[in-house]
């Protein structure tokens, strides 16, 4: 019988097991390269996923280069930790300037140690929409899976330690005095950019004159960023998740998008709000996200 050809997910099960394979591609390729082995200068951007990490990468890389845009994907030069070696890219080599700069989604239990870490917060109603639209295109066929049985699956969390959005947020939150960690706000950043690109520069120790801050507020801007998109669509995991896991060519994996406000089906926008009491509320403090990111 001929093999089924490349397809996107149209089952939870299917998905998981295209992600199952990337997690066994990553396993094998471990080895291929030195330990990690971090610097006292490198920067580690560590936000949960859809939180703003990509806008951070691009950030931070403008900073430290004055606007280099010779890239095809943002993770070629600011690299993701666990995700590098099997895209061949070594994580101790030099990089186009100094300080290094690494991506993750690690907490801080987890976290590679012995550099400096910068982790956005965003309201985990709106990180889960994104993250529900992001996968659908490119891992998922698009309204194959219903939200509400995808908000299951995120609810165990990401990576072997099943580590979800609260566990991420409460691990750095409780290191979030520590000199070589900076909290920013995701929300924040996109609406007023300018105090948390001068926070960014000043913790990794990259001189801000007036000229650099408006060419990062510039090439920050979701406009920037929409019109050289194809510089943060995740490629180079794109086409290996085409190689490993079976997914067909000419998905969608763009991480900027316009910026569309979607409600949450009404049963998973309570069921956020009861987890937040209890994982949020009751160990920090804070009523709800808006609250909490007032205080970041």
């Amino acid at each position: 019988m001929a093999a089924e050809p490349p397809h996107r997910a149209r089952s939870l099960a299917e998905f998981r097991d295209a992600q199952l394979k990337f997690v066994e591609a990553g396993m094998a390729a471990k080895d291929r390269f030195a330990p990690f082995e971090p610097r006292l200068t490198d920067i580690i951007i560590s936000p949960y996923g859809k939180c703003g990490t990509t806008l951070l990468q691009q950030t931070f890389h403008t900073l430290r280069t004055r606007g280099d845009m010779d890239f095809d994907d943002i993770s070629r030069v600011v690299p993701w930790i666990e995700m590098s070696p099997m895209l061949g890219i070594d994580l101790n080599a030099e990089q186009r300037a100094n300080p290094r700069g690494f991506k993750s989604h690690s907490g801080y239990a987890t976290i590679p140690k012995g550099a400096r870490y910068v982790v956005s917060l965003r309201d985990p109603k709106r990180a889960f929409i994104s993250m529900f639209r992001f996968m659908e295109g490119w891992f998922i066929e698009p309204g194959a899976i219903p939200i509400e049985e995808y908000f299951e699956h995120w609810l165990k969390g990401r990576g072997a330690e099943g580590e979800g959005y609260w566990d991420h947020l409460k691990s750095w939150w409780a290191v979030r005095g520590q000199p070589n960690v900076l909290l920013l706000s995701y929300a924040q950043m996109a609406r007023d950019p300018i105090p948390s690109i001068r926070r960014l520069a000043d913790f990794a120790g990259i001189p801000l004159d007036d000229e650099l801050l408006d060419l990062t507020v510039e090439r920050t801007s979701r406009a920037f960023m929409l019109a050289h998109k194809d510089r943060f669509d995740d490629a180079m995991m794109r086409h290996f998740s085409e190689t490993v896991a079976g997914m067909p060519p000419g998905s969608d994996s763009a991480k900027v998008r316009h910026g569309i406000e979607e409600a949450l089906p009404p049963a998973i926008f309570e069921r956020m709000n009861a987890i937040w009491a209890e994982q949020i509320t009751g160990p920090l403090g804070f009523a709800d996200f808006a609250e909490l990111d007032a205080a970041i």
